[in-house]
């Protein structure tokens, strides 16, 4: 069984997931991705815009990001150490920041920076820029 939280995008459509990546670049973290809709994936493969589930890599394990009815669904597995549930902290957050979502959590609707200051988030100032 997993654990679950949605992000809704009341503006419009969800963010690309290259907006979603560069938001987790501001945590420090390169979360390449291990899977693409069910088949492996390269690291700094991206995908192609009807993409319906990725597995996101972090150092404690793979996060999964989903298309849902009103944005996106955020899952990890329910025995998820706390290490686990702070990078699905963080890619719950990343995905609201790229494109101005709100986290529904038990306590209610909360915006990115909301939910970062409820998580212990810190993103450094601007995403991180290919040179």
């Amino acid at each position: 069984m997993g654990l679950d939280r949605t992000i809704r995008f009341p503006a419009g459509d969800p963010p690309a997931w290259e907006a979603v990546r560069d938001q987790l670049a501001r945590l420090g973290e390169a979360a390449p991705l291990r899977m693409i809709d069910g088949l492996p994936a390269f690291p700094d493969e991206v995908p192609d815009p009807g993409w319906n589930e990725l597995r996101v890599g972090f150092p404690a394990g793979m996060v999964t990001l989903r298309r849902a009815p009103a944005g996106y669904s955020c899952v990890v597995w329910g025995n998820a150490d706390p290490a686990m549930k702070a990078c699905w902290d963080q890619l719950c957050w990343a995905a609201a920041a790229a494109g101005n979502g709100v986290i529904e959590t038990p306590a209610g609707p909360q915006t990115a920076a909301d939910f970062a200051r409820a998580a212990g988030i810190t993103p450094h100032d601007s995403p991180s820029s290919p040179t």
